[in-house]
């Protein structure tokens, strides 16, 4: 239940369109309660699923989990194995609810990396939400932003090469329809628990003009509460995008 008091201060007309979450700390979470991690990992989907309500509550447009980095590999087979599972098992428990709130699943990343079975259940929670037009709820899954940029310079290498298109005509728009967040907007605001003060490797180049939020909540202490208290420090900011105040100033004055 979101409290009222901190939702009076929101501010409906600057509500960010795309929230982007760096959800850390599950591990710490369950050493500072003497359990395996895997029951931090557990108890970090509750807070996916309040996370993912409350946007979907106050029309958040678009919410982008890193849920798993290309460097998470790197990790014990038996941890992987087990994030793997909680995965499978939180798209089929939440498909019904995207279906019912108009909620549209997309995910980016390595995912041929993934077992088969869970991009199977990928796929499928991707191919039946494709008609929503809701919230876009984007998991970042095997996922880095340099393998991701690399990746589109290569592509678009290989492109010019076969003549497709005009190297001289390349700019940003031509760039971000290479990557894997092609199609969807920037993110306005980045919220990384935990107490971390790092992007580590997180959507680098559609960031560059993000708002950083940070917190030394643990992911699953993080609840939508939390994340208003987030909206609510962002919204107190001044996004000028390499603009004086002074011309944004005029800008709104000539919008009104």
């Amino acid at each position: 239940m979101l409290d009222k008091k901190l939702l009076v201060q929101i501010q409906k007309e600057k509500l960010p369109k795309h929230i982007a979450i760096i959800m850390d700390g599950n591990g710490r979470w369950a050493k500072k309660r003497s359990l395996p991690r895997i029951e931090g990992h557990r108890a970090g989907v509750d807070s996916v699923e309040d996370v993912v309500i409350s946007c979907r509550e106050m029309d958040i447009k678009a919410l982008t989990l890193y849920s798993f980095s290309e460097e998470n590999w790197n990790r014990p087979k038996l941890e992987i194995n087990l994030l793997m599972g909680l995965l499978k098992d939180y798209l089929v428990k939440e498909l019904p609810r995207m279906l019912k709130e108009n909620i549209r699943f997309n995910v980016i990343g390595k995912i041929d990396k993934l077992p088969f079975l869970v991009q199977e259940f990928i796929e499928y929670t991707i191919k039946s939400t494709k008609k929503n037009n809701g919230l876009i709820l984007t998991l970042a899954l095997s996922y880095g932003s340099r393998e991701e940029i690399v990746n589109a310079v290569k592509n678009i290498a290989r492109d010019a090469k076969k003549g497709k298109i005009d190297s001289d005509k390349i700019d940003d728009g031509v760039f971000e329809n290479y990557l894997y967040t092609s199609g969807l907007s920037e993110p306005d605001l980045l919220i990384r628990t935990s107490g971390e003060l790092r992007l580590s490797n997180f959507l680098l180049w559609q960031m560059a003009y993000t708002e950083l939020y940070f917190t030394d909540t643990l992911w699953p202490d993080f609840r939508g509460n939390d994340l208003l208290k987030a909206i609510i420090d962002y919204q107190k900011r001044e996004r000028r995008f390499g603009f004086t105040d002074e011309q944004l100033t005029s800008n709104r004055e000539n919008r009104t």
